[in-house]
């Protein structure tokens, strides 16, 4: 990191006054847009009001902890980089905080260099993020969907029939939205007909094995949806 402001915005989280007026304002100095929280509600009526590129979250924070925070924000965010700072050094918290997708695990109290190392290595990702975003969607276990190829991939590329990459184009197309049976049918085959549902999931049971599991999630009663 050097003198010129970083391009991103950032929302730091710790119930301690003076750790995180500190910290924020060190982080000012780098980044255009900094917020900050002193709980988890109110980090997460910011997220949504601001939709900051970069988190800092301490665990033990009040109201809704870290873990719960960043919990929430994942069922539907999968791309915010996250930091974790936490003074736990039990398994069971690296190993649940693991699950969500963090850039960097720091255990506190954390030094001015571990920081900026960590956003750096953020900084890094989101870079190559803009570039490769548009193009490439990033999935579990290795697995790539390529937007403009219409291709599946784990290393080598995988195979699909016709239909199948129609489906995966769809579902694809908007990870936050569940897709009817009438959706995928219309998109698929033209025209909505109640003997193409029993088709549909023989293709998506297909799907299912050629992805990461639980890749695909059935809405009961409604359809299919991204799981990523």
């Amino acid at each position: 990191m050097n003198n010129i402001k970083e391009p991103y915005s950032i929302l730091f989280v710790e119930d301690e006054k003076e750790i995180r007026e500190n910290y924020v304002m060190y982080l000012k100095k780098h980044f255009e847009d900094v917020y900050e929280a002193e709980d988890g509600r109110v980090a997460y009526d910011i997220y949504k009001s601001k939709k900051p590129q970069i988190l800092i979250i301490d665990i033990n924070i009040p109201r809704l902890n870290g873990l719960d925070l960043l919990r929430r924000i994942r069922e539907n965010d999968h791309t915010t980089k996250a930091i974790m700072l936490t003074a736990h050094t039990e398994v069971e918290y690296l190993l649940d905080a693991t699950s969500l997708q963090l850039t960097k695990y720091l255990v506190k109290p954390i030094t001015r260099g571990e920081l900026k190392e960590a956003l750096n290595l953020v900084t890094s990702e989101l870079a190559k993020y803009v570039t490769t975003s548009k193009k490439i969607l990033i999935l579990r276990d290795g697995y790539s969907w390529n937007y403009e190829t219409l291709e599946l991939s784990n290393k080598d590329k995988i195979t699909l029939t016709d239909k199948e990459r129609q489906i995966l184009n769809l579902l694809f197309s908007n990870t936050n939205i569940t897709y009817s049976y009438n959706d995928i049918i219309e998109s698929v085959w033209d025209d909505y007909d109640n003997d193409k549902v029993a088709p549909l999931k023989t293709i998506i049971k297909n799907l299912r094995r050629k992805l990461p599991q639980d890749s695909i999630k059935n809405v009961f009663g409604v359809g299919y949806k991204i799981n990523l």
